[in-house]
């Protein structure tokens, strides 16, 4: 027969155990792509032997990787998680109302992108009212260094670069022909609670009726409704017109 007090030690060593991963996990800030062994610790304030073992323990699942170089960094199956973090929003109150009105006033096609490991998703579309527009698949995953949805991701997840430091000051991104001949977007980030990262939301259309000219136009409808969608997902009960949020607020 079991011991009822080593039982109860156990269980509480497993609790102090998923508690330290959950921790592990939570030490990337913002903008941060990897960590070193020894900042991982003085984080989570463990010891190094403890950070490795749960590293390597939460490397098993696809949480987190190791690099060539040693240091850490998070894995796809965090992404995994948070696509499906995004995917339980209730859509129809949050995220469609939001696309629907930013089709209305800028007359083109809008969706809101979500980052899955290496790719990006199209989350939720709204088709613009025009005859000739841009059709994108749902679910359908597409590359984040293509696009200015992706390219805005990978801006606000702290990616190094020229191109990503001139997005995260502006706080929106172009493209015109980027990823496919001849179509359009402007896109600007969604953050959440804490100034986390949800996704892009972004208008795309042909590009003969968008040059730069009209999607450095639009640039600021879209920021309002990115600004929106963040204070919805956020739970804030703050109007954007009463608390304006900016996307070059954003801090790494």
């Amino acid at each position: 027969m079991s011991n009822p007090t080593q039982s109860a030690q156990k269980s509480g060593d497993g609790v102090i155990a998923v508690t330290r991963a959950l921790q592990l996990l939570e030490a990337f800030a913002l903008g941060e792509s990897h960590l070193s062994l020894a900042k991982l610790s003085r984080r989570c304030s463990l010891h190094k032997t403890t950070v490795l073992r749960l590293a390597r323990t939460l490397a098993q699942s696809g949480y987190m990787v190791q690099r060539e170089d040693g240091e850490w960094r998070l894995g796809p199956s965090s992404g995994w998680l948070g696509a499906r973090y995004q995917a339980g929003f209730d859509v129809q109150n949050v995220l469609e109302p939001a696309l629907r009105e930013l089709t209305q006033l800028s007359g083109e096609s809008a969706a809101f992108y979500v980052r899955e490991g290496h790719v990006r998703t199209c989350l939720v579309r709204v088709e613009g009212p025009q005859a000739l527009r841009h059709h994108a698949r749902m679910g359908e995953g597409l590359p984040l260094d293509k696009g200015s949805p992706g390219r805005v991701i990978l801006a606000f997840s702290g990616e190094p670069g020229a191109i990503y430091e001139q997005i995260r000051q502006k706080g929106y991104h172009c493209s015109i022909g980027e990823r496919e001949q001849g179509v359009a977007t402007v896109s600007a980030p969604v953050f959440g609670m804490h100034w986390r990262l949800m996704g892009s939301v972004c208008i795309s259309g042909p590009a003969s009726r968008l040059p730069e000219a009209r999607l450095e136009a639009l640039a600021r409808t879209v920021i309002a409704a990115a600004n929106k969608l963040s204070y919805a997902l956020a739970g804030n009960s703050a109007t954007p017109a009463a608390s304006p949020v900016r996307a070059t607020q954003w801090h790494p």
